[in-house]
């Protein structure tokens, strides 16, 4: 079998001979990166259809999967989104019009402000994430399930190795 990473390698062994040992990272990240391209623009249409952007989906599930209260500090999704603090605020303001959060004061210091999740926000959090295992399991359709844990076993080594073990 052969793929568009394979081409891309062969394309490069012909024109630089040279660097052909420099290639085997390629294997790996050349899949991932077109993997990430392929799930990008799927879930940015799963997405869309319940009035979303993708970004405002992943606010949307982080603070569904904090638990009750639903809510969380800016930082907190700064730490967890690796986005500018202006990208965030930008993403809550249209979510706020949106009704999907609201902005609340912390009971016990009045300072911090947290974002929380609206009764609309569930709603739309519980359709869209529904959508969104439906439309991963329909990529994966014709995916042999071991061969999906395998391949998840192997890329969970790598983020090990390369640090990446906790959500910040």
């Amino acid at each position: 079998m052969s793929d568009a990473v394979d081409a891309i390698i062969g394309q490069w062994v012909r024109e630089r001979p040279d660097v052909a040992e420099d290639l085997w990272p390629v294997e790996l990240f050349g899949r991932i990166q077109r993997l990430a391209r392929m799930i990008d623009k799927s879930a940015k249409a799963a997405a869309a259809a319940h009035g979303v952007e993708h970004g405002e989906f992943d606010v949307l599930t982080t603070l569904q999967r904090s638990g009750p209260p639903y809510a969380l500090t800016a930082g907190a999704f700064l730490k967890a989104a690796m986005v500018t603090s202006g990208a965030i605020t930008n993403r809550i303001d249209k979510m706020e019009v949106k009704g999907l959060v609201e902005r609340v004061r912390d009971g016990d210091d009045r300072r911090t402000v947290k974002i929380r999740l609206t009764d609309h926000g569930h709603e739309v959090t519980r359709a869209a994430f529904a959508d969104h295992l439906t439309n991963y399991a329909q990529l994966l359709a014709d995916v042999d399930r071991d061969l999906v844990q395998k391949t998840g076993e192997g890329l969970r080594q790598v983020l090990e190795i390369l640090g990446d073990t906790t959500i910040r």
